[in-house]
């Protein structure tokens, strides 16, 4: 892989493309699938895998796999109305909870039998162990935590994501090596309408796998009882907090004015650090991606690491006693002042404006 090479240099090395690559087309999006339920970033890579699909004017097919109880062909028909074009059903008994051993060989065989020019994963637990392996298996780049994808003019995926901790964005190219392989975080990504009409052609697909050649075992599964602890990166209201709060205890002005507007709270990653909140709760590159309708950031600076976590909200409400702060230049609405002495005027004004019932509707 490299880094923003110039147009020239990625001519070049696409005409140099390796004569058995030449044939590898199409978009793929993986369907991640557990316990019968697709995450929803599976929706939203459809969504981006639409644009890029359309602009090469290749096929954009979605992958699922399976233990063939029916929830594969039924996440594959719902693929359809996503965008799907194609949707690979890979069925297998092996396949009927996830392990990393038989979902890398299944997906390697698949990628092998039908060459997909490009291959997106979500970065979620699962998607990024899978898209490692498969990468390294395929001998290909992988291009992890994504914030944008576009497609060249000469043809390549042109993945862009955070570096150097967050403080420069850098595009990175797969130019002599295919599929071109990214994975993009939850909620980075626009949800795409849902076309309950859409239909397209299922192609079944059988992995060589036994349940002999896995190593790993599942002997039962035991779910995460703080799953649904935090909905921060699916709400559509979110009120955070930052170091300009000065203290753990102030941190409650934030809780309260979420309570009240019944919304998710949050916060900067100064305050995991320092202990003062957990880390489910944070925010940015290294915390949860959020695309609410409406944030309110207090006492958070907004370095580049906040950003890309923020920037798909609909509308940013930036509080902080500096007027320079970079925040201000994302936010739609810029209030220079003590985020410690508003908060608790704000709380105090929605409590009053807004009834149990409106505070319901404005969160859902």
């Amino acid at each position: 892989m490299s880094a923003t090479p110039p147009p020239a240099t990625r001519a070049a090395a696409k005409k140099e493309l390796p004569e058995h690559f030449r044939d590898y087309k199409h978009v793929w999006v993986f369907v991640e699938l557990e316990r019968g339920e697709v995450h929803p970033v599976s929706w939203e890579l459809l969504g981006e895998g639409r644009k890029l699909a359309d602009k090469l004017g290749v096929e954009l097919a979605s992958v699922i796999l399976g233990g063939g109880d029916g929830g594969a062909r039924a996440a594959a028909a719902e693929s359809f109305c996503y965008g799907a074009d194609v949707a690979y059903l890979v069925e297998h008994p092996v396949l009927e909870d996830y392990r990393n051993e038989s979902y890398a060989k299944a997906m390697t065989q698949l990628v092998n039998t039908h060459k997909p020019e490009i291959l997106l994963l979500g970065a979620t637990n699962l998607g990024r162990d899978l898209a490692g392996s498969v990468a390294t298996t395929l001998l290909t780049g992988l291009t992890a935590d994504c914030t944008e994808l576009a497609v060249d003019a000469d043809g390549s995926l042109a993945a862009t994501r955070p570096t150097f901790g967050g403080s420069l964005l850098c595009t990175i190219y797969t130019l002599n090596y295919r599929p071109q392989m990214a994975t993009i975080r939850p909620r980075v990504m626009a949800m795409p309408e849902r076309a309950a009409d859409r239909v397209g052609r299922v192609v079944p697909f059988t992995p060589d796998l036994s349940e002999d050649d896995i190593i790993t075992k599942l002997l039962r599964f035991v779910p995460d009882r703080d799953s649904n602890k935090s909905n921060l990166a699916f709400a559509d209201v979110v009120v955070a907090g930052g170091i300009g709060l000065q203290s753990a205890e102030n941190f409650q002005l934030v809780r309260n004015l979420a309570s009240v507007l019944g919304a998710e709270f949050g916060c900067s990653r100064p305050l995991v650090q320092k202990g003062w909140v957990p880390s489910e709760r944070q925010i940015g590159q290294t915390g949860k991606t959020i695309r609410p309708k409406l944030y309110i950031a207090a006492g958070i600076s907004g370095a580049i690491q906040h950003r890309v976590g923020v920037e798909g909200a609909d509308c940013i409400v930036a509080i902080n006693t500096d007027k320079n702060a970079p925040i201000f230049d994302f936010a739609h609405v810029g209030i220079v002042t003590d985020a410690i002495r508003l908060l608790p005027a704000l709380t105090e004004a929605f409590r009053q404006r807004l009834s149990p019932h409106q505070r319901d509707r404005l969160a859902g």
